[in-house]
């Protein structure tokens, strides 16, 4: 059974100074996790976990993370630029995009950032729109076809768009290597969200292959092997958590089969996790204001798809606690809904519940990645504020909810503009 990290008593004391809806963030949980990720992977001397900013970019959050080494990955200017703000630069900073445009190739060599490079074309658009190849630089891999765990298929690398075939992935390291790289990484993400301790060691063991192989055939030093991301999390209750420090030992078995025999036992391992790190921290904290009784029961929330896309663009499930009734039978069934004008838009279908009075404070699992960070404004719906609670029990506001005033900033014109259409 899923529990909130925080009480009705609680949520209804910030929800008194910060109206729902909200996004809250354990700061407690997040530093146990990060501390986890620490030791399960603290045989490799190198290790490094490089947080995905585009799952939760929050500087309070990131600042947090950076206390137990975390880097950054970022995959945009924005993303590059929060990073700066936020003290990370050089080594700290891995830079995986595609479809890079010339200004965020510049801005990552600004920052002394890692560039993962995503396709082989873009050799030549980076020596270009630099004037150099770095010393230090890595590819992204993308094997083709399926990727089996045991007899299950976890996912279809061939058809992602990311990444480097292998046979130009041997030709990628050998230009590379004649325009004066010098130190290699090797990147792949081959599956996402996924519950299994094996994942991480059969990417490993690919990975760590290839890294021989490109050492012997190509003469290349791999300094890093960079796992990705793709540990996922228990959404819902039925499901086994992963097990950090098995997976971590997992990896390490591997290292020492494939990476210690080829003399490569100084190759620095690093993750670039989102949701592994802060998903289960964080909650979408919503209030119902209005009940509907016609072929279905609905609630809906003062929330929406705007706040929280994934169940309505993915059909993904979110746990659902309705705070001060979790020892209250579920016997009622709701579509839990926002105010969106799409059907879409609806955190739960057909859901077991207990009975939701008008006023009840939801509190929607694991938003803390991928949650108010997929935010938008569509119908002029604006993304709510960010809470993060303190392990003492108090709470920060750490973004203010969006106002009318920023949803119509960006229509400030030219003089041209307005003479033609006026101001709002």
């Amino acid at each position: 059974m899923k529990k909130p990290f925080v009480t009705r008593e609680k949520a209804e004391e910030i929800k008194k100074q910060i109206p729902t809806p909200f996004h809250l963030y354990d700061e407690k949980g997040i530093r146990e996790n990060a501390e986890a990720v620490k030791e399960a992977f603290a045989w490799n001397k190198g290790f490094r976990e490089y947080f995905a900013v585009k799952a939760t970019p929050n500087p309070a959050l990131l600042k947090i993370l950076g206390e137990y080494g975390c880097g950054c990955d970022c995959s945009s200017l924005t993303e590059l630029m929060l990073a700066e703000a936020c003290g990370f630069t050089g080594d700290d900073i891995m830079f995986s995009s595609n479809v890079t445009p010339a200004e965020e190739y510049k801005k990552c060599a600004e920052l002394g950032g890692i560039i993962n490079l995503d396709d082989i074309t873009h050799i030549d658009f980076l020596e270009e729109t630099i004037g150099y190849i770095p010393e230090k630089i890595s590819c992204r891999y993308n094997p083709g076809g399926t990727f089996k765990i045991t007899n299950d298929i976890m996912d279809n690398p061939g058809d992602a768009k990311y990444g480097l075939t292998t046979e130009q992935l041997f030709e990628a390291f050998k230009i590379l290597k004649s325009k004066g790289a010098k130190e290699f990484g090797l990147h792949a993400f081959l599956c996402s969200n996924t519950v299994t301790n094996e994942y991480y060691p059969l990417l490993a063991r690919t990975l760590f292959e290839i890294a021989v192989q490109l050492k012997e055939e190509v003469g290349v030093h791999i300094g890093f092997i960079n796992l990705s991301g793709g540990v996922g999390i228990p959404y819902r209750p039925d499901q086994e958590p992963n097990d950090i420090r098995v997976i971590g030992e997992g990896v390490r078995k591997v290292f020492e089969e494939v990476l210690v025999p080829a003399g490569m036992d100084d190759v620095c391992i690093y993750t670039e996790m989102g949701r592994f790190m802060l998903a289960p921290y964080g909650g979408l904290v919503t209030t119902a204001i209005h009940e509907k009784h016609i072929h279905k029961e609905y609630i809906g929330c003062d929330a929406c798809a705007a706040n929280l896309m994934r169940p309505a663009i993915y059909g993904a499930y979110h746990h659902i606690t309705v705070l001060g009734k979790e020892d209250q039978p579920c016997d009622h069934k709701y579509d839990v809904t926002g105010s969106l004008c799409e059907n879409s838009d609806k955190f739960a279908i057909d859901r077991m519940l207990p009975k939701i009075d008008m006023g009840d404070i939801l509190f929607i699992h694991d938003t803390g990645a991928h949650g108010h960070s997929m935010g938008y404004n569509y119908n002029g719906r604006l993304r709510s504020a960010e809470v993060l609670l303190r392990p003492d029990g108090s709470f920060v506001q750490i973004r203010r909810a969006e106002t009318p005033k920023d949803y119509f900033a960006t229509l400030d014109g030219t003089e041209e503009y307005k003479k033609m259409f006026g101001g709002v």
